[in-house]
């Protein structure tokens, strides 16, 4: 996935120091594991009067068979880049389950701070369901804190968000609604497991595909373990989607297979982030369950940050808006991979 130059740029890179160690640590509940290395994380900690000089801009990356020569980010530009991935997932599930979303405390930061259109709470059919979102609520809101606490001072704020146009153009994209027809993400709950589809196996991607990038030890650890917990929340809307077969989506306009909508969002995300065709339904092309998108090797794929931007702004392009994002995101690490 990256390039021989950029890999050996990440190897080079120093650790972390004590002040990074200590802050996230901290955040983490973590403070007695003691000592994990030294060193310094780009020419400062992430703490208050720091953080510009620490934060270096990046370059979209690559994708096809062309080499990724992105320029080195520090770990705290690339975790303010989750940062506004995890925003965008709590907006959501907190507006699905409980009507509104993150409190304004857990709004603020550097740039410029936007507000959420769209989204309300979903009148859940099933108690399973409910439950699921619930869980996953709790977990994105927590990964919010948590990112947030660690960064400190140079935490960005969260961006403008759209969780309603958004969806719409996303699924006449998949051509899971005819163009003049809306997508109401909120309308129901197989409307509300598709969104979540949309959004989950992007998260997992975007953790893994960041991974290379983190040279903090601390940080990688605590990144891999939000990995895992959204693998599991991908795991559970895919197994969910499988189960439901076919349903209603949206008023009743049409009915749909929610397995082949699946499919087609599946192919609307893989058209958006490159020439690989690496995105997979929870179906296979034999109607088979699908539920863990991996390789022949039983791996899980990878999008570079630049990618997962295609995919949230919704264009195939190099761009630094659009889709779920109409400001943009905040931080450095901001523009999608170019086409």
């Amino acid at each position: 996935m990256f390039g021989k130059r950029y890999a050996a740029s990440m190897i080079n890179r120093s650790a972390e120091n004590d002040q990074d160690r200590r802050r996230f640590l901290r955040a983490a509940g973590m403070t007695g594991l003691g000592a994990v290395g030294a060193g310094a994380l780009g020419t400062g900690a992430l703490g208050a009067g720091t953080a510009s000089a620490s934060v270096r801009s990046a370059a979209p990356m690559a994708t096809g068979t062309q080499e990724a020569e992105a320029a080195e980010v520090s770990d705290g530009a690339v975790l303010n880049f989750a940062l506004n991935l995890e925003y965008l997932e709590a907006e959501f599930y907190l507006h699905a389950v409980t009507g509104h979303g993150l409190s304004d405390s857990m709004a603020t930061g550097t740039g410029t701070q936007g507000g959420v259109t769209g989204g309300r709470a979903v009148r859940f059919e099933t108690k399973a369901a409910r439950q699921y979102a619930k869980e996953i609520a709790g977990d994105e809101q927590a990964h919010v804190a948590f990112l947030r606490s660690a960064l400190g001072s140079a935490a960005v704020a969260r961006p403008q968000i759209d969780l309603q146009s958004s969806f719409t153009a996303a699924a006449q994209a998949a051509g899971i609604v005819k163009k003049g027809h809306s997508f109401d993400a909120f309308a129901c709950e197989e409307n509300f497991l598709l969104a979540a589809y949309l959004f989950e196996d992007v998260g997992v991607t975007a953790y893994k595909g960041a991974a290379p990038l983190i040279s903090n030890k601390t940080y990688l650890e605590a990144a891999a373990g939000i990995l895992a917990v959204e693998a599991y929340h991908a795991g559970n809307i895919r197994s969910a989607l499988y189960q439901r077969g076919g349903g209603l989506l949206g008023s009743g306009l049409f009915s749909s297979d929610l397995r082949k909508a699946s499919v087609k969002l599946s192919d609307a995300r893989d058209s958006l982030d490159g020439a690989a065709d690496d995105d997979q339904g929870v179906i296979d092309e034999h109607g088979n369950a699908n539920i863990v998108p991996s390789d022949e090797n039983g791996i899980a794929y990878s999008r570079s940050p630049g990618q997962v931007l295609n995919i949230v702004y919704l264009t195939n392009k190099a761009a630094t808006s659009g889709g779920f994002f109409p400001k943009g995101v905040n931080g450095d690490v901001n523009t999608s991979a170019a086409g």
